[in-house]
Protein backbone atom coordinates (compact mmCIF):
# COMPACT_ATOMS: atom_id res chain seq x y z
CA UNK A 1 0.00 0.00 0.00
CA UNK A 2 1.67 3.12 -0.87
CA UNK A 3 0.64 6.91 0.36
CA UNK A 4 -2.50 8.42 -1.54
CA UNK A 5 -0.76 11.84 -1.51
CA UNK A 6 3.28 13.48 -2.12
CA UNK A 7 4.30 13.15 1.21
CA UNK A 8 7.08 14.99 2.50
CA UNK A 9 8.38 13.70 6.31
CA UNK A 10 10.40 16.62 8.19
CA UNK A 11 11.61 17.42 11.72
CA UNK A 12 12.06 20.12 13.54
CA UNK A 13 15.71 20.70 14.56
CA UNK A 14 16.51 20.46 18.68
CA UNK A 15 17.91 23.54 20.26
CA UNK A 16 21.14 21.09 20.34
CA UNK A 17 22.25 21.10 16.93
CA UNK A 18 25.35 22.51 17.65
CA UNK A 19 26.22 19.31 19.52
CA UNK A 20 25.68 17.15 16.86
CA UNK A 21 28.09 15.10 14.94
CA UNK A 22 31.01 16.56 12.75
CA UNK A 23 33.24 14.76 10.81
CA UNK A 24 34.65 16.09 7.79
CA UNK A 25 34.87 19.65 8.43
CA UNK A 26 35.68 22.46 10.73
CA UNK A 27 33.00 22.39 14.29
CA UNK A 28 32.00 26.44 14.03
CA UNK A 29 29.23 28.00 16.03
CA UNK A 30 25.60 27.16 15.16
CA UNK A 31 22.38 29.62 16.00
CA UNK A 32 19.45 27.52 17.13
CA UNK A 33 17.12 30.96 16.10
CA UNK A 34 18.31 30.70 12.58
CA UNK A 35 18.36 27.19 12.22
CA UNK A 36 14.69 27.21 13.19
CA UNK A 37 13.76 30.05 10.77
CA UNK A 38 15.98 28.37 7.71
CA UNK A 39 13.83 25.31 8.61
CA UNK A 40 10.32 26.71 8.54
CA UNK A 41 11.46 27.88 5.13
CA UNK A 42 12.71 24.55 3.93
CA UNK A 43 9.31 23.38 4.57
CA UNK A 44 7.41 25.89 2.87
CA UNK A 45 9.34 25.49 -0.08
CA UNK A 46 7.73 21.99 -0.16
CA UNK A 47 4.80 22.84 0.46
CA UNK A 48 4.62 25.58 -2.37
CA UNK A 49 5.65 22.36 -4.25
CA UNK A 50 3.05 20.72 -3.75
CA UNK A 51 4.37 18.28 -1.47
CA UNK A 52 2.37 17.26 2.17
CA UNK A 53 4.09 18.22 4.93
CA UNK A 54 3.98 15.82 7.69
CA UNK A 55 6.31 16.42 10.66
CA UNK A 56 8.09 13.44 12.75
CA UNK A 57 7.78 14.33 16.77
CA UNK A 58 10.10 16.24 18.49
CA UNK A 59 13.57 14.73 19.25
CA UNK A 60 15.43 17.67 21.18
CA UNK A 61 17.35 15.31 23.13
CA UNK A 62 18.91 13.94 19.64
CA UNK A 63 21.31 17.03 17.95
CA UNK A 64 21.05 15.28 14.45
CA UNK A 65 17.45 14.17 14.39
CA UNK A 66 16.76 16.46 11.81
CA UNK A 67 18.60 14.79 8.90
CA UNK A 68 15.50 12.73 8.67
CA UNK A 69 17.14 11.39 5.53
CA UNK A 70 19.66 8.85 7.42
CA UNK A 71 17.32 6.90 9.10
CA UNK A 72 14.89 5.71 5.84
CA UNK A 73 15.13 4.44 2.16
CA UNK A 74 11.74 4.84 0.45
CA UNK A 75 11.03 2.66 -2.54
CA UNK A 76 8.25 1.85 -4.11
CA UNK A 77 5.89 1.23 -0.88
CA UNK A 78 8.42 0.17 0.68
CA UNK A 79 10.03 1.92 4.42
CA UNK A 80 13.92 0.68 4.63
CA UNK A 81 14.71 1.46 8.22
CA UNK A 82 18.18 2.10 8.29
CA UNK A 83 20.34 1.78 10.88
CA UNK A 84 23.09 4.94 11.30
CA UNK A 85 26.57 3.95 11.22
CA UNK A 86 26.96 6.10 14.46
CA UNK A 87 25.52 4.96 17.17
CA UNK A 88 23.92 7.91 19.33
CA UNK A 89 21.94 8.36 16.28
CA UNK A 90 20.11 4.79 15.92
CA UNK A 91 17.44 5.92 18.68
CA UNK A 92 16.07 8.04 15.62
CA UNK A 93 14.61 5.53 13.96
CA UNK A 94 11.69 4.72 15.89
CA UNK A 95 9.80 7.54 15.64
CA UNK A 96 10.42 7.28 11.60
CA UNK A 97 8.89 3.54 12.19
CA UNK A 98 6.29 4.40 13.19
CA UNK A 99 5.52 7.64 11.05
CA UNK A 100 6.16 5.04 7.58
CA UNK A 101 3.86 2.60 9.39
CA UNK A 102 0.84 5.01 9.76
CA UNK A 103 1.06 6.25 6.12
CA UNK A 104 1.09 2.64 5.09
CA UNK A 105 4.41 1.30 4.01
CA UNK A 106 5.48 -2.12 4.38
CA UNK A 107 8.42 -2.39 6.26
CA UNK A 108 12.01 -3.70 5.81
CA UNK A 109 15.24 -2.73 8.03
CA UNK A 110 18.93 -3.41 8.02
CA UNK A 111 19.89 -5.46 10.87
CA UNK A 112 23.18 -7.31 12.89
CA UNK A 113 26.21 -5.56 11.78
CA UNK A 114 25.24 -3.86 8.83
CA UNK A 115 25.24 -0.41 8.96
CA UNK A 116 23.41 2.33 6.93
CA UNK A 117 22.44 6.30 6.87
CA UNK A 118 19.77 7.00 4.37
CA UNK A 119 22.23 9.74 2.97
CA UNK A 120 24.30 7.31 1.24
CA UNK A 121 20.86 6.00 -1.03
CA UNK A 122 20.66 7.65 -3.73
CA UNK A 123 17.96 6.45 -6.27
CA UNK A 124 17.62 6.94 -9.83
CA UNK A 125 15.08 4.98 -12.21
CA UNK A 126 15.81 1.60 -11.25
CA UNK A 127 19.45 1.86 -10.19
CA UNK A 128 20.08 2.35 -6.43
CA UNK A 129 23.56 3.92 -5.89
CA UNK A 130 24.50 2.90 -1.98
CA UNK A 131 27.68 4.86 -1.04
CA UNK A 132 30.43 3.01 0.70
CA UNK A 133 31.61 5.44 3.38
CA UNK A 134 32.06 5.96 7.04
CA UNK A 135 28.92 5.64 8.05
CA UNK A 136 27.21 2.81 5.69
CA UNK A 137 29.56 -0.69 5.25
CA UNK A 138 29.43 -3.61 2.94
CA UNK A 139 27.35 -6.10 5.31
CA UNK A 140 24.26 -3.09 4.51
CA UNK A 141 25.47 -2.91 1.06
CA UNK A 142 24.53 -6.54 0.59
CA UNK A 143 21.59 -6.45 2.42
CA UNK A 144 19.66 -3.63 0.82
CA UNK A 145 21.03 -5.44 -3.03
CA UNK A 146 19.13 -8.55 -1.59
CA UNK A 147 15.98 -6.07 -0.37
CA UNK A 148 15.61 -3.45 -3.11
CA UNK A 149 16.33 -6.54 -5.69
CA UNK A 150 12.79 -7.84 -5.01
CA UNK A 151 11.54 -4.53 -5.72
CA UNK A 152 13.12 -4.81 -9.31
CA UNK A 153 16.13 -2.37 -8.21
CA UNK A 154 19.87 -3.00 -9.37
CA UNK A 155 22.10 -1.29 -6.47
CA UNK A 156 25.11 -0.21 -7.42
CA UNK A 157 27.99 0.41 -4.58
CA UNK A 158 29.93 3.52 -4.71
CA UNK A 159 32.90 4.19 -2.84
CA UNK A 160 33.26 7.84 -0.92
CA UNK A 161 36.05 9.45 0.22
CA UNK A 162 36.62 12.64 1.77
CA UNK A 163 32.92 13.65 2.55
CA UNK A 164 30.07 12.28 4.46
CA UNK A 165 27.59 10.52 2.52
CA UNK A 166 27.00 9.58 -1.02
CA UNK A 167 24.56 12.05 -1.53
CA UNK A 168 26.87 14.89 -0.22
CA UNK A 169 29.05 14.00 -3.21
CA UNK A 170 26.17 13.50 -5.79
CA UNK A 171 22.70 13.59 -6.34
CA UNK A 172 20.44 13.66 -9.71
CA UNK A 173 18.59 15.69 -11.63
CA UNK A 174 14.83 14.82 -12.74
CA UNK A 175 15.86 13.67 -15.94
CA UNK A 176 18.17 11.04 -14.02
CA UNK A 177 21.77 13.10 -15.04
CA UNK A 178 24.20 12.17 -11.96
CA UNK A 179 25.75 15.91 -10.65
CA UNK A 180 28.33 15.73 -8.31
CA UNK A 181 31.96 16.29 -7.26
CA UNK A 182 34.01 13.72 -8.68
CA UNK A 183 36.86 14.33 -6.61
CA UNK A 184 34.30 12.54 -3.58
CA UNK A 185 33.41 9.39 -5.89
CA UNK A 186 34.30 6.49 -7.88
CA UNK A 187 33.12 7.56 -10.92
CA UNK A 188 34.43 4.49 -12.49
CA UNK A 189 31.02 2.44 -11.37
CA UNK A 190 28.68 5.80 -12.84
CA UNK A 191 27.75 6.63 -16.59
CA UNK A 192 29.08 9.99 -16.00
CA UNK A 193 28.93 12.65 -13.68
CA UNK A 194 27.90 16.27 -14.43
CA UNK A 195 30.65 18.36 -12.11
CA UNK A 196 28.65 21.15 -9.96
CA UNK A 197 29.82 24.37 -10.11
CA UNK A 198 30.40 24.40 -6.18
CA UNK A 199 29.95 21.49 -3.44
CA UNK A 200 26.47 22.22 -2.76
CA UNK A 201 25.48 22.17 -6.15
CA UNK A 202 26.06 18.35 -5.51
CA UNK A 203 22.82 18.77 -3.63
CA UNK A 204 19.70 18.58 -5.52
CA UNK A 205 16.17 17.70 -4.62
CA UNK A 206 13.62 16.69 -7.47
CA UNK A 207 10.28 17.96 -6.52
CA UNK A 208 8.63 17.24 -9.71
CA UNK A 209 9.28 16.50 -13.44
CA UNK A 210 11.15 20.21 -14.05
CA UNK A 211 11.45 21.42 -10.19
CA UNK A 212 13.94 21.61 -8.26
CA UNK A 213 15.12 22.58 -4.50
CA UNK A 214 18.67 23.81 -3.93
CA UNK A 215 20.88 25.35 -1.48
CA UNK A 216 21.60 29.54 -1.41
CA UNK A 217 25.18 28.80 -1.14
CA UNK A 218 25.06 27.13 -4.87
CA UNK A 219 24.04 30.32 -6.90
CA UNK A 220 26.03 29.23 -9.95
CA UNK A 221 24.41 25.95 -9.74
CA UNK A 222 20.87 27.16 -9.19
CA UNK A 223 21.24 29.72 -12.14
CA UNK A 224 22.99 26.58 -14.79
CA UNK A 225 19.72 25.01 -14.25
CA UNK A 226 16.78 27.62 -14.67
CA UNK A 227 19.22 28.71 -17.77
CA UNK A 228 18.31 24.65 -19.01
CA UNK A 229 14.27 25.26 -17.70
CA UNK A 230 14.18 23.62 -14.34
CA UNK A 231 12.09 25.76 -11.88
CA UNK A 232 14.50 25.89 -8.98
CA UNK A 233 13.38 26.72 -5.28
CA UNK A 234 16.46 28.04 -3.34
CA UNK A 235 16.32 27.88 0.36
CA UNK A 236 18.59 29.24 3.34
CA UNK A 237 20.00 26.34 5.20
CA UNK A 238 23.60 27.88 6.12
CA UNK A 239 23.18 26.81 9.73
CA UNK A 240 22.86 23.01 8.70
CA UNK A 241 25.83 23.10 6.70
CA UNK A 242 27.47 23.78 9.21
CA UNK A 243 26.78 20.62 10.70
CA UNK A 244 27.44 18.69 7.42
CA UNK A 245 24.05 18.91 6.09
CA UNK A 246 22.47 19.89 2.89
CA UNK A 247 19.63 20.27 0.69
CA UNK A 248 18.58 16.71 0.71
CA UNK A 249 19.25 14.78 4.11
CA UNK A 250 16.41 17.54 6.00
CA UNK A 251 13.53 15.76 4.52
CA UNK A 252 11.77 12.52 3.24
CA UNK A 253 10.19 12.28 0.35
CA UNK A 254 7.45 9.48 -0.26
CA UNK A 255 6.06 9.91 -3.65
Amino acid sequence: MKPEKRTALVRRPSPRLADGLVTHIDRTPVDAGSAARQHEAYVEALRSAGWQVRELPAADDLPDAVFVEDTVVVCDGLALLARPGAAERRAEVTSMERVVTELGLEVARIDGEATLDGGDVLQVGTTVYVGRSGRTNEDAICLAARILGARGRHVVPVQVEGCLHLKTAMTALPDGTLIGNPEWVDTSVLPGLRVAPEPSGAHVVVLGEKRVLIAASAPRTADQLRDEGYEVSVVDISEFEKMEGCVTCLSVLVP
